[in-house]
């Protein structure tokens, strides 16, 4: 046989052999050719589903550190006679994921200088990243002149806006006690009511001057005269459902988180 006589089984079979080496190429062109119809959202999705369908492994997303509150002040803050989910600094971080209550510094009794020597001595270790104050109706009780208020309020809130800034510090002012069914059994209700006015004044004045919020509650304390269910079971202090109408005011002053 000449070896230009190829057989008609082998022609055959080369042209067979050619026809599938074509299909196949004709296969991967259509494998890769692009959907005239996909937009960029339904390849995303593609491209999400084809990543989840290689891994069984969630993704792990970072969440974000909760901002350390610090409340600073007197039974107002510590909610004297009240259950501690009472009080509107719990009642605050109830409502507001972003915040960590730290601790509560706050002591019955205390006057703004007991804030300076008890209270901030403990900030170094608490590191707060949020700060509120409110301080002022023992002042006015114990006859602390005006003038040394306002020296002791300078400096706490100095010292607060030193290591948060102004944007996280907060002043609340003080409720007006004597309307109280027991206001009467701390001093002259009108002298006293005067006092808490002007203190609320003073902290005011101060605060704005350094470029910190202030909520006033005053009027809402005032409501006691005729609503009991706004005080507490000693007859003083606010119930939790004052500092709960006290909360909705403070809330809405918190810097966003």
């Amino acid at each position: 046989m000449r070896n230009n006589d190829v057989s008609p089984i082998l022609r055959r079979a080369t042209r067979l052999v050619g026809l599938f080496s074509a299909l196949l190429a004709l296969t991967g062109c259509a494998a890769v050719a692009p959907d005239p119809t996909a937009t960029p959202a339904t390849t995303a999705r593609a491209t999400a589903s084809e990543a989840a369908t290689r891994s069984d492994t969630p993704a792990v997303i970072p969440s974000a550190e909760p901002v350390a509150f610090l409340p600073l002040g007197d039974s107002y803050t510590i909610g004297t006679s009240v259950a501690e989910h009472e009080r509107w600094p719990n009642q605050l971080v109830a409502r507001l994921p972003g915040l960590e209550l730290v601790a509560n510094l706050a002591v019955n009794g205390f006057t703004s200088r007991d804030v300076i020597e008890v209270e901030l001595p403990q900030l170094d270790a608490l590191r707060p990243e949020l700060i509120t104050l409110l301080i002022g109706v023992n002042d006015v009780v114990q006859g602390v002149p005006e003038d040394t208020y306002r020296q002791n309020v300078i400096r706490i809130l100095d010292d607060a806006v030193d290591r948060v800034g102004a944007a996280r510090v907060l002043v609340v002012t003080t409720p007006d006690y004597t309307v109280t069914p027991s206001g009467a059994d701390y001093g002259d209700p009108v002298r006293q009511s005067a006092g808490i006015r002007a203190n609320n004044a003073i902290i005011t004045d101060v605060a704005r001057g350094l470029g910190i919020q202030v909520v006033d509650i005053y009027d809402i304390s005032l409501g006691a005269a005729t609503n009991r269910g706004l005080v507490a079971s000693d007859g003083l202090h606010p119930s939790g459902a004052q500092y709960r109408l006290w909360v909705d005011r403070i809330e809405v002053a918190i810097p966003e988180l």
